[in-house]
Order: structure tokens, then C-alpha cells, then sequence
């Protein structure tokens, strides 16, 4: 099945192509490293790759290095690379993954693909600052701990796009008694319990 109804992201037919191969090579994978929950892959287009596109129609920067910590089996980061490719070639991808497996299959993607995104295999705590315009995550931690990788990697004037569950309001409570910062929930398209939290103004207490 062709990957083409990306939550309101029309892509090419290349693009398109891109995104049926890297489902190709999850599913090849996934038994081996465990990329994704075995019981969300016969549903995969849309429990990750339409839920990771959506992210792309949240940022407004349009420019600047993109970062994604944690990237894991490439969600969101890989399948906003592949976007980032054809609308915005000239912005820089970065993905962040500890595990050397998942990093190698990171990798393999990026390279049958054609894609010039780059991969750090390091601890997103450890890595070099990254100054990104847009730093982007999903499923990786509460608010609080994200927020503590935010002021490490996000440009002064970046935006940090996190994906968020049905508890993302008692993470937003608790995250405030640490930090300032300006927020807005944008719901999710794929499902209307979560949301996409658009963070800025990010500062300690």
C-alpha cells in the first residue's frame, strides 16, 4: 500500500516512494530490534508515519536545522526528513539515537533513500548542543526531563514540537513549577485525546 494521505501533507510520488520503502525496511527490521510495539505495525501508515507527518504542519520556522531526540525506529524525525526533502531541501535533519541498532537502521534508511540526514549515536544528554530551530520528539519523556534536553539543543528563538498524550496537561502543571515557557496544544490527527505541544520561551525558574 502506497503511503500517500499524510494527515493533510501532500507529498510526490518520490516522496512517496521514500516513505513505502522505509515501511518496507520497518517491518523487515522490527522483529530483530523491536523498532515499534509489534501490535501497532499491521496499522503502522497510521499510528506512526501519518501521526509523525502531522508534526510538519505545526512548525512555522520553515528554515533552520531540525533536530529529533530519541528518534528510535525514525518517529517523527525520519519521516519529517523525508518531507524536509522534498518541501525544504535546504534544512539540515539531525537524529539523535543512543542505541547503535537502531541507529544502524537509522542508517540503512537514510542511505536507500537518498536522503542527507545525519545520526548521532549518542546520549542526548552528552551530544553536542545541536542550536536547533526546531527540536521535535515522541514517546521519549515527561515534560519536565524533555524541557532539561530543550535548553541544551534548541536555538535561542527555536521551537521545540513535542507529542503529547492524553496526561500532557498534568506534564504541562508540573513542568511549570521548574520552568517558564509559552505553549500551545494543537490536537492530534490521529487521535483526539493527544496532542502536538508547540514549545517557546523556554527558561528555568
Amino acid at each position: 500500500m502506497s503511503i500517500i494521505d499524510l494527515s493533510g501533507v501532500d507529498v510526490s510520488r518520490e516522496t512517496s516512494e521514500r516513505l513505502d520503502h522505509y515501511l518496507a525496511l520497518l517491518k523487515k527490521w522490527n522483529p530483530r530490534i523491536n523498532l515499534v510495539a509489534t501490535t501497532t505495525l499491521d496499522a503502522a501508515v497510521q499510528r506512526h508515519f501519518v501521526d509523525s507527518a502531522q508534526i510538519f504542519l505545526v512548525d512555522g520556522t520553515q528554515s533552520g536545522s531540525w533536530v529529533d531526540l530519541g528518534s528510535g525506529g525514525g518517529f517523527p524525525g525520519l519521516v519529517i526528513a523525508m518531507i524536509l526533502h522534498e518541501k525544504q531541501p535546504a534544512r539540515r535533519v539531525t537524529l539523535i539515537e543512543s542505541d547503535k541498532r537502531k541507529a544502524t537502521f537509522l542508517r540503512t534508511v537514510i542511505r536507500d533513500t537518498g536522503l542527507s540526514t545525519s545520526v548521532l549515536t549518542d546520549r542526548i544528554e552528552s551530544a553536542p548542543a545541536q542550536k536547533a530551530m526546531t527540536l521535535t520528539a515522541r514517546a521519549l519523556a515527561p515534560l519536565p526531563k524533555l524541557f532539561e534536553f530543550t535548553a541544551r539543543h534548541l536555538a535561542t528563538h527555536g521551537t521545540a514540537l513535542f507529542m503529547k498524550g492524553e496526561n500532557w496537561e498534568k506534564e504541562v502543571e508540573e513542568a511549570s513549577t521548574q520552568w517558564h515557557f509559552s505553549y500551545t496544544a494543537h490536537t492530534s490527527k490521529t487521535n483526539p485525546h493527544a496532542v502536538v505541544l508547540e514549545i517557546g520561551e523556554l527558561d528555568h525558574v
